[in-house]
């Protein structure tokens, strides 16, 4: 599984180097007049973007985009524990305005999501995984939200740290590193909440 995912990114970074070729660069300061945002309106990457910047951010957009949609399926349930709710309204607190923000990064590196389909994201809910979670009740729809929930931030503290090794944009770099502390003090909760039910 490993080799598989290894081969399928690399096959990516290939074609987000190929993009990057193509574009060009620009020539102004990129993401320089506000914090996470970039300043030229061109469809070129910016110069202070490199492969490991767009990957990661192409993949945390899905991965984020299904927690918020974990977190909504626990909402809409009856008979979950008040601190699942809580967390889960924070995940979507948190996670929600980092897609918009990761989301005007792409449009500014002028790159579409599509070029991320098939690729395999850490700690992502399979189609049969999200099912269970939409089918389960009560306590065991606390404990499998919790479990799924521990997984996914698991993988997407293992992908910050890639961009962290990896990454040019200071940006970037400072939403993976958020990522982990934040998401590392949510697994701690998650673990003492499990040990409770």
């Amino acid at each position: 599984m490993k080799n598989r995912a290894a081969a399928t990114a690399a096959i990516t970074l290939t074609a987000l180097l190929a993009l990057a070729g193509c574009a060009g660069t620009t020539t102004g300061g990129g993401m320089d007049n506000m914090p996470g945002m970039g300043s030229s309106s061109s469809a070129s990457p910016a110069a202070d973007v490199n492969s490991a910047d767009m990957q990661f951010t192409m993949m945390m957009v899905p991965h984020h985009e299904q927690a918020v949609e974990m977190a909504d399926m626990i909402l809409a349930k009856d008979g979950i524990d008040d601190r699942v709710l809580s967390l889960a309204e924070q995940i979507k607190a948190a996670q929600g305005p980092e897609i918009e923000l990761m989301e005007s990064w792409l449009e500014e590196w002028g790159t579409p999501m599509g070029e991320m389909d098939g690729m395999d994201h850490g700690g992502m809910m399979s189609n049969t995984d999200m099912e269970a979670l939409e089918g389960a009740t009560g306590v065991e729809a606390s404990r499998l939200f919790l479990e799924q929930m521990i997984v996914h931030h698991e993988g997407a503290i293992e992908m910050a740290q890639t961009q962290i090794d990896d990454g040019e944009n200071a940006d970037v770099v400072a939403l993976a590193e958020n990522i982990i502390a934040s998401q590392t003090t949510e697994i701690t909760t998650m673990e003492d909440i499990l040990a409770t039910l």
